[in-house]
């Protein structure tokens, strides 16, 4: 038995599929098949039920994965331990972050980090809130930035920062010439919002509701982009990060109202498996993105930023 064949198995489990799990590892999918043929020969015992669709492991799968994971885990965390020992990092980050976080924030951080560790190797995926929690819970990434962050029994949070929320609409809104407006005034317009599911919604209503105001939900997504794309053709107005809509500002098809009144905002955290030491790379990267002043602002999102404060103060 090899870490070879544990990670082969560990990667079928996490990608529910033999096939994906072979382009993972730039193997055929027969040597999957036949890798985990060999752990199973071994045991005695059948690890995947594959007369099943997604792939679900036996009873004795499950027990196998659990201890598979933090072994692969440790041995990965040991391999950039040495490596950094040589004053190098080059090692492995796996990050998972909601789609609005990875659109708008990330490719700074990630020219940055690897400017300064080029043989450190990056993955980043842009997956839906509770998916993001679900690929660190169970080792397919090491680190993930979501928005509302808070620690479970699993996993430990840790803000990282805030971004203010402002009211979009589009240019040919009634709203589009304000520069500021109050929550109370947003009663019985109509609003494209978020999912009902998501906690950003949970909170939006919450405030909301604090102020007596029931807006008009006309439609719900799960994602930022669509939402602006809603607003924009008028669909109604909505609530969303400032940072967000940054290029729409620029390209005029939004328009952006500051909330006065009432500090609404979204933070953002950083999230990791409770308990579990952070390999080298891992924590490198935590430490840019807590090191780096908010975004370090495009020349584009500071002038933005720069007139719409320049508005509020004339306002």
């Amino acid at each position: 038995m090899n870490l070879k064949a544990l990670k082969i198995f560990c990667d079928v489990v996490n990608r529910r599929s033999f096939s994906r799990a072979a382009e993972d590892n730039s193997i055929s999918q027969s040597g999957v098949s036949q890798a985990i043929g060999q752990l199973e020969g071994r045991l005695g015992v059948q690890l995947i039920e594959r007369s099943k669709r997604p792939l679900s492991l036996t009873r004795e799968g499950q027990v196998f994965y659990e201890g598979c994971r933090k072994l692969i885990a440790r041995y990965e965390a040991l391999e950039d331990e040495v490596r950094s020992l040589h004053e190098e990092v080059a090692g492995r980050v796996r990050v998972a972050a909601i789609y609005s976080v990875g659109l708008h924030h990330m490719s700074r951080y990630l020219q940055e980090f690897m400017s300064r560790y080029p043989k450190a190797n990056v993955r980043l995926e842009y997956l839906h809130p509770a998916k993001v929690l679900e690929s660190v819970e169970n080792g397919q990434a090491d680190v993930g930035l979501i928005s509302y962050p808070r620690s479970t029994r699993t996993l430990e949070a840790e803000p990282w920062r805030e971004e203010p929320m402002v009211l979009v609409c589009a240019p040919v809104h009634s709203l589009a010439g304000r520069v500021q407006i109050s929550l109370d005034e947003l009663d019985g317009h109509s609003m494209v919002s978020f999912d009902p599911d998501l906690v950003i919604r949970h909170e939006i209503d919450r405030t909301l509701a604090a102020h007596g105001v029931e807006p008009r939900v006309v439609m719900e997504f799960d994602n930022i982009e669509t939402i602006k794309r809603a607003v924009e053709i008028d669909a109604g107005v909505a609530l969303l990060p400032e940072p967000t809509v940054g290029r729409e500002l620029a390209a005029g098809t939004l328009c952006a109202i500051r909330i006065v009144g009432d500090e609404l905002v979204r933070p953002l955290g950083i999230v990791h498996v409770r308990g579990k030491m952070l390999a080298p790379t891992a924590r490198r990267f935590i430490e840019l993105l807590r090191g780096l002043t908010p975004l370090e602002e495009s020349a584009t999102a500071a002038h933005l930023r720069a007139s719409l404060d320049e508005s509020f103060k004339n306002a």
